[in-house]
């Protein structure tokens, strides 16, 4: 999610890896070991294990998902659009390659039927074999059905409907940066059903605003109702992170955390960090976030 001007040091004296989007400021991790490093069709993949945060998968120098934290992104990602929608039948998912948004959306009793479209065919084989722990089983799931192809593609000529969308994307650089288009939005708008959501990774608000700023600017002509929701991840420091919500419908954004607890509770699944409450609050923004798209 942040990008890198360093990655891991080679040879005997690789020991740590930096990544680094600002000049005056970067974030490094111990290798313990080295599990995969290779440069895919499309990006630079490393795996490596680290003593606080497991198995660390970075692209191209920007630390992407770690085993230890990861539960709080994806289940921040799934659960809110899926709870608030109450009934999505189909949903699709742009990235998540290392299989961690699938499986939570699977957890979803009323989910039938899940497309998900990843630009890399190598990084799902990767996680699969190095990460297991993040998908589990999902990608067997017989409700799955897996689309090598860039997302931007896929929702410009797909004819398919879907209940909820979400994007997995990594940082608006190199491959990811089209999923923060206008096009990509675009084309969201259209496979989206009429009660429809779409949820997206949106940066760290604190040192990305201006992924906020062009993101609300990019959605708002598209949909009736646009705002974003936070949560904390220890591995994308800076502060809170960001979600992009968008949706025709504003009351789906507006659900009593007594509707979502009785959907939750309905579910029958346990989560590590998502409430219905904690839900709710998601969307209560610091005012330097919401002076950024609000004015």
């Amino acid at each position: 999610r942040f990008s890198s001007t360093c990655g891991a040091q080679s040879g005997a004296a690789m020991k740590r890896f930096e990544e680094r989007l600002y000049p005056e400021w970067a974030q490094t991790f111990q290798i313990d070991e080295v599990l995969f490093e290779h440069r895919t069709d499309h990006q630079h993949l490393i795996i490596f294990k680290n003593a606080q945060f497991g198995r660390v998968m970075a692209l191209d120098g920007i630390v992407q998902t770690t085993e230890a934290d990861e539960f709080v992104y994806h289940e921040m990602l799934a659960h809110v659009p899926l709870f608030a929608h109450g009934s999505a039948k189909r949903v699709l998912i742009i990235g998540g390659g290392d299989g961690g948004l699938l499986r939570e959306v699977l957890k979803h009793p009323e989910v039938e039927h899940v497309t998900q479209v990843e630009i890399d065919g190598q990084v799902i084989e990767m996680a699969k074999k190095l990460l297991p722990q993040h998908s589990q089983g999902a990608f067997d799931d017989p409700r799955v059905r897996i689309v090598i192809q860039d997302g931007i593609e896929f929702v410009r000529s797909c004819t398919e409907s879907f209940d909820v969308v979400l994007s997995d994307s990594t940082d608006p650089v190199g491959p990811g940066e089209v999923l923060f288009t206008s096009p990509f939005y675009e084309g969201c708008q259209r496979v989206l059903g009429e009660n429809g959501v779409l949820a997206t990774q949106n940066g760290v608000p604190y040192l990305q605003l201006d992924e906020v700023r062009v993101t609300h600017q990019r959605l708002k002509p598209l949909f009736a109702d646009v705002h974003f929701y936070g949560a904390s991840v220890p591995t994308y420091v800076g502060g809170i992170m960001a979600f992009g919500w968008a949706s025709q419908n504003p009351k789906l954004r507006q659900q009593p955390a007594s509707v979502l607890r009785e959907r939750f509770e309905q579910a029958g699944f346990k989560t590590r960090f998502y409430t219905p409450e904690l839900h709710h609050g998601s969307f209560a923004l610091p005012q330097y976030v919401l002076d950024s798209f609000l004015g």
